[in-house]
């Protein structure tokens, strides 16, 4: 009957997140997906661009580092919850506004909603799951954002064709409302709070709880290594995501049914590669001190990324464009990786503040903007080209650095 249990409400509280996160997800690159139709209607350059997208990535990062802090210490799920919630209204009032400043400020807002939604998934998932299987199912929820930018661009531009990017952005919102209810219905924090007994790391098998403080964690050599990681994979994925379609369209001369398809090219190949990473860092990982097996996917995804974006500025193809953004893709898929190591290497009681430490860093696609600003995007990629350059080499260097975070065990003579 307890495995029946455990069953069950794994089933209903991923579906509940992987549903839910779908939704945060289209909703923060909603004015990306209909970006072309506001431009039609509003007149917006690229340094109107580059300030409401970028205000959404600030308050992004700082929402996600408070949001990491805050699931170590209050509910996850109302977290989640609350977040949706506003996410949904910001998106509504914002299909209402016509003005740069007010686009600025709404996508703020939409920024620091949208940081309320990562953290608590992790720290449910670190509830509900064994070691064993949690990059697994990490992998599979993160998923949930290749999904919604696979799927965003062509359901955002048919909604835009059929109705206008107004109410597009209104049914969204609105639909995150309604969902925002649910998800507080269905997520339960860890199986205590349903009469299951736990099974976290740190308290099953009468291990005691570990007692780290912030202060040995941020000492840890390797917190920063996963910080600086993903500071250049992270910055130069969503320099892809947020402007491989205006690339192609302005300086290439392809149509947006080309930057589109490229957009949701990257994002199948995104969650081939997730899936695949997840599972092999499962079966591989041995959690030792040394030497962690899921560092070593890590290198292999920005080895990847190193072959995959040196053709992209030059491409003119349409079909070999495809073929890089879902090769590119599938190379960024385990990005969820620094997440997922960034959590089972810390200690369990400061797991979600490890989370949002090494998150706060990934928000690095903002100097690419300011760079293509005074010279080009083309420039701005080979920029992005010559970082996972750098960060491959010193993945390499760094493959044997000790993982575990947190209080070093004395050794007993």
């Amino acid at each position: 009957m307890v495995n029946k249990g455990y069953s069950y409400y794994r089933t209903v509280i991923f579906t509940a997140m992987f549903v839910g996160y779908t939704l945060y997800y289209f909703n923060r690159k909603t004015f990306s997906f209909v970006m072309p139709s506001i431009m039609e209607e509003i007149e917006l350059d690229k340094d109107d661009l580059g300030l409401i997208t970028s205000s959404q990535s600030a308050a992004y990062a700082i929402s996600k580092f408070i949001s990491g802090v805050l699931s170590d210490q209050m509910s996850a799920r109302w977290l989640f919850s609350s977040g949706l919630l506003l996410v949904g209204i910001v998106n509504v009032v914002f299909s209402w506004s016509s003005t740069v400043t007010v686009f600025s400020g709404l996508w703020f807002l939409n920024g620091l909603a949208q940081g309320l939604g990562w953290p608590p998934c992790g720290k449910v998932l670190r509830k509900w799951f064994e070691p064993s299987q949690f990059g697994t199912w990490w992998a599979i929820l993160s998923t949930s954002m290749n999904l919604a930018g696979g799927l965003g661009p062509i359901v955002a531009a048919l909604m835009a064709l059929r109705y206008d990017w107004r109410t597009t952005l209104s049914i969204s919102g609105f639909i995150c409302v309604a969902a925002s209810f649910v998800c507080l219905v269905l997520i339960k924090n860890e199986p205590s709070d349903v009469g299951l007994p736990n099974i976290e790391p740190g308290t099953m098998k009468g291990k005691k709880r570990d007692d780290s403080t912030l202060a040995e964690l941020l000492l840890s050599p390797y917190l920063w290594v996963l910080s600086t990681g993903y500071l250049v994979v992270f910055g130069v994925k969503t320099c892809c995501t947020d402007w491989g379609q205006l690339f192609l369209i302005q300086e290439r001369g392809q149509s947006a049914l080309v930057g589109s398809s490229y957009m949701s090219a990257l994002e199948i190949g995104g969650l081939v590669g997730s899936i695949a990473a997840g599972y092999l860092s499962d079966r591989a990982v041995g959690l030792s001190s040394y030497g962690n097996p899921r560092h070593v996917l890590l290198l292999s995804m920005d080895g990847g990324n190193v072959c995959f974006n040196v053709p992209f500025p030059g491409s003119q193809s349409q079909l070999w464009i495809l073929i890089l953004g879902a090769s590119w893709g599938f190379f960024y898929g385990p990005i969820a990786l620094f997440g997922v190591i960034a959590m089972m290497c810390a200690p369990s009681n400061l797991c979600g503040t490890s989370h949002a430490i090494v998150a706060l860093l990934a928000n690095g696609e903002t100097a690419f903007q300011y760079y293509s600003k005074y010279y080009s995007w083309a420039h701005a990629f080979w920029v992005a080209e010559i970082t996972c350059v750098i960060s491959t080499i010193a993945f390499f260097l760094l493959r044997n650095i000790r993982t575990k975070m947190g209080r070093v065990p004395k050794k007993i003579d």
